[in-house]
């Protein structure tokens, strides 16, 4: 009798100290979810969202400054395809080429560190949070060319000249907003002030486009 009392007072004892091995794991696992460093998302975030945003504005500007002096669609059309892989190439160009300078930069830095401290595995631990050029160049140009797909796609299927204008000013407006909300909720950054700042962006470089291009129309140059 007194071993069995003696089992079943370690039994209980031994439960709560599961119990607390599992709150301390839940609580950790929170922990880590919490600190979680949003800054390791920079590289291709910034490269997809300044892809994409380059893309729609810079082709949709295109397609408004030709819109100002010729009403035909296949002209607007022509062009904004035009800007859609030019704008690709060269975005996904200079991506590689900053990115490689920064990478020849860092691992030169790298091997710096590793000769001054004498450590051993430190280049195993470094490269892995070394900048990619491939992925940065690929993110980018496959960005452009998204942003650039939502003005030609709004302007493929609309004959009326000033519809198709409007059709094209309310789709890159709305592009626009999911934009800013999608690199602000996954960069953890304010919204609205993300959003307002593309926004006016955009509205900004498609006037200034059609106006002065509108200008020169008039004017005969």
């Amino acid at each position: 009798m007194a071993s069995n009392d003696i089992s079943l007072n370690q039994a209980k004892f031994v439960l709560p100290n599961n119990d607390l091995e599992q709150q301390g794991t839940t609580s950790t696992l929170e922990i880590e979810t919490k600190d979680f460093d949003y800054t390791k998302r920079s590289q291709w975030l910034r490269a997809a969202v300044l892809g994409a945003n380059d893309g729609l504005v810079s082709t949709a500007s295109l397609m408004m400054g030709v819109g100002a002096v010729k009403q035909d669609i296949k002209a607007m059309i022509l062009t904004g395809f035009a800007g859609l892989v030019a704008g690709a190439c060269s975005m996904a160009i200079g991506e590689f080429v900053s990115v490689y300078s920064q990478l020849d930069i860092e691992v030169a830095q790298m091997k710096r560190d590793k000769e001054r401290k004498e450590q051993e595995n430190t280049e195993e631990v470094e490269i892995e949070s070394l900048p990619n050029p491939l992925q940065a160049a690929a993110a980018s140009a496959l960005a452009f060319s998204v942003g650039a797909m939502v003005p030609l796609l709004a302007a493929s299927f609309i004959r009326e000249y000033k519809v198709r204008l409007g059709v094209v000013v309310a789709a890159v407006t709305l592009a626009l907003v999911i934009f800013g909300c999608l690199g602000a909720v996954l960069g953890k950054a304010p919204v609205l002030r993300s959003v307002m700042r593309i926004l006016v962006g955009g509205w900004l470089a498609m006037s200034i486009t059609f106006g002065l291009t509108k200008l020169i129309g008039y004017s005969g140059l």
